[in-house]
């Protein structure tokens, strides 16, 4: 009878390593260090400056931010461009409505429809986020390396946009 070897320990190091998860660990912090400067941001409404720095506002909200056209959007479109349900993204603009960012208008091409657009005070937020991002990317570039970032962005770049092939 031959001799039965017992099985070769798993390696177990790649389930914490792989870039699924460190692409996800890097757009956890990017988001954190984003809502930090924003609730530091003295040109942010002094109500979401608080909510921000006390964690209300969350990166779910800054979808809101990033995916809602300057034009206003339906929720439906709204939704699909995030990558969520309607009724998450309703949660999220409820929220959003309540804190003064968006209202909810008339759709001039349905008159069954609703908009959702960015209040004067959302421009304000949305003009917050653009300086957080800014800044947030400067210090990524810091960290790592002009050289690096270039790299990292190009491959990033590349890689998202094989997804919407």
């Amino acid at each position: 009878m031959p001799d039965i070897l017992p099985p070769a320990p798993v390696q177990d190091g790649w389930r914490q390593t792989h870039l699924g998860r460190l692409l996800g660990h890097a757009m956890r912090r990017f988001d954190a260090r984003v809502l930090q400067l924003m609730a530091r941001n003295i040109e942010v409404p002094l109500a979401l400056s608080n909510l921000a720095a006390r964690d209300q506002v969350s990166a779910a909200h800054v979808h809101i931010t990033r995916h809602l056209a300057l034009s206003g959007d339906r929720l439906t479109d709204l939704a699909q461009r995030a990558g969520m349900t309607k009724q998450a993204m309703a949660d999220l603009v409820q929220q959003a409505e309540a804190w003064g960012l968006v209202t909810r208008e008339a759709d001039p091409l349905d008159a069954r429809a609703r908009r959702v657009c960015f209040t004067p005070v959302g421009l304000a937020w949305l003009q917050a986020f653009r300086d957080a991002v800014a800044q947030a990317e400067a210090e990524f570039r810091e960290e790592v390396g002009r050289d690096v970032a270039t790299v990292v962005a190009i491959g990033l770049e590349a890689y998202a946009g094989g997804a919407a092939s």
